[in-house]
């Protein structure tokens, strides 16, 4: 991911000739705040004020996820000297770049210290949002009369972007999908933010290449063009028709013209919200009100997490002789004192979590949504251990058990879980989790284990007990959602059966005896007088 840079303005110091000096701390993740910090750049000198405006800012890369600590130290310059023990201290205040973010307008306020007994003044920083990061583009390209490659068949091409650097080298900076068997592809259109395709630079190359795919990655080359992110932004026309040139081809034969050509098809720019946006806009926690939620209780249709709930939930249903199903939540504050929970019930009784079917389910999950306040952090590892105790203590096969996760894909006990799930490896248990919503799911991939088998503290899962689909891939696009749950259940619960016939035979549990055919009881003989 691309950092978001940021300008610090030290824009305010309520304090004689003064002068900042910005530090932040090497070590983001660290917990002890400002150890070791190490210079990041002064502020120009303001000769005889106690209320200086400073001018100069420092662009800072931000990072949601780390903990960017700062230090400004304040200072009257009495010499020339670049040495600041040569210098008045006057104060210092400590905050983290997600402070001043987070702050009411990016405007963080905070008194200056670290002279006892003496009140040194209060420092105001201010922090904005550089606009060249926020810029995206959406393109789509399509190829015409290409180079056949492949001996019994046409080609498999796909296109290679590459952004221009300082040094007259190239990045990679997108590849597309590969269109199988066709000298005339339609690639799908595909969204890049700008800094990563041109760093900014309307005018710098970006340079295009073009190949067959082979299965063993010795791809053919078919040939390169070159263009700029200015060339691009005229949109479909005459100057967006690219010749794919091979000049190993062109310097063989004297009538080469071209290896096909490649046609930008559209060119839409977009200005990406960003998370400083709903920062400013005083977003704390996620509020299932609003439409934006992905829990947003909708009166014309069902949100991701009800369908997905829904789609899983009405099939396993099937199989479950009372269909009475404990549901669970996770990452909340409760009602009455807010207590944060990651084993709650979703019907609002620990003593008997228990709800009549997948509709009962559906009902505590919308009654929670308005009684309880959705916190972090995610953990997931409580409500696997509270289902592994179930499935510990019926392991005669009587009973399988099925955990089905909903997740937006956030995770903050990978560790733990990844224990959790080698320690359910043994039992009766399967674990069902269903990503909603547009983030990446790196971390459900890894719980998956179907490359590689889970392991956590140098332990293998003994079998593979969890299934992880992204819903979003079966989203129907014409907005069918009964069609869309149909496709989730069908692959979610695919390795259901498998993964329960792994435990009963690796225990070596027979199926019970069938029960007798039914037999319908013998009718009277009626006689008719």
């Amino acid at each position: 991911m691309l950092p978001i840079e940021y300008l610090v303005n030290i824009w305010k110091i309520h304090l004689s000739r003064v002068q900042a000096l910005l530090s932040s701390n090497p070590l983001h993740l660290q917990s002890s705040a400002f150890s070791s910090p190490h210079p990041f750049g002064r502020t120009e000198v303001i000769d005889n004020t106690l209320n200086p405006d400073f001018v100069r800012k420092f662009i800072l890369d931000y990072f949601f996820e780390e903990r960017q600590n700062l230090r400004f130290d304040l200072y009257d310059v009495d010499s020339k000297s670049a040495n600041l023990s040569k210098h008045d201290f006057l104060g210092q205040a400590q905050c983290t770049l997600g402070e001043v973010v987070g702050s009411l307008g990016s405007r963080l306020e905070k008194s200056l210290g670290g002279i006892s007994g003496k009140k040194c003044g209060t420092i105001i920083v201010k922090a904005e949002e550089l606009n060249n990061c926020r810029e995206s583009v959406m393109m789509q390209f399509c190829g015409n009369k290409l180079d056949k490659k492949d001996f019994f068949g046409k080609s498999d091409p796909f296109l290679v972007f590459y952004r221009s650097n300082e040094d007259g080298t190239f990045t990679i900076c997108h590849k597309t999908e590969v269109i199988k068997n066709t000298l005339n592809p339609v690639w799908q259109a595909f969204k890049i933010p700008v800094r990563a395709l041109c760093n900014g630079d309307y005018d710098r190359t970006i340079k295009v290449e073009v190949y067959d795919w082979d299965r063993d990655g010795s791809h053919d080359f078919i040939g390169e063009f070159s263009t700029s992110y200015r060339e691009l932004s005229r949109g479909q026309s005459q100057f967006n028709v690219y010749e794919v040139v091979n000049q190993k081809k062109k310097g063989k034969k004297k009538k080469y013209l071209n290896s096909g050509t490649v046609t930008l098809l559209s060119f839409l720019v977009d200005m990406e919200v960003t998370f400083l946006d709903y920062i400013k806009g005083g977003w704390v926690m996620c509020n299932p009100a609003q439409p934006t939620s992905l829990h947003y209780m909708s009166p014309y249709q069902l949100n991701a997490y009800a369908m997905a709930l829904k789609a899983v939930g009405e099939i396993i249903q099937d199989y479950d002789s009372d269909k009475m199903f404990p549901a669970l939540g996770f990452g909340a504050k409760l009602p009455p004192d807010g207590r944060v929970s990651h084993e709650f019930a979703l019907n609002g009784n620990p003593q008997n979590p228990y709800c009549a079917g997948i509709e009962g389910v559906m009902e505590a999950y919308y009654q929670s949504l308005k009684s309880v306040q959705l916190y972090g952090p995610t953990n997931f590892s409580p409500v696997i251990n509270h289902v592994a105790r179930y499935a510990a203590s019926v392991k005669d096969g009587s009973q399988y058990f099925v955990l089905l996760i909903i997740t937006d894909g956030v995770i903050s006990d990978m560790a733990q879980t990844k224990e959790s799930i080698v320690n359910a490896s043994c039992l009766p248990m399967s674990i069902i989790i269903v990503g909603v919503g547009p983030a990446e799911f790196d971390a459900m991939v890894e719980l998956d284990g179907d490359e590689i088998r889970i392991s956590s503290r140098g332990r293998y899962a003994e079998r593979d007990i969890v299934q992880f689909v992204p819903f979003r891939d079966y989203i129907d696009r014409t907005g069918n959602h009964i069609l869309s749950m149909a496709r989730l259940a069908k692959d979610v619960l695919a390795e259901i059966p498998d993964q329960f016939l792994s435990y009963m035979r690796t225990r070596g549990i027979k199926p019970s005896p069938a029960p007798p055919p039914y037999t319908p009881p013998a009718q009277p003989l009626q006689t008719q007088i």
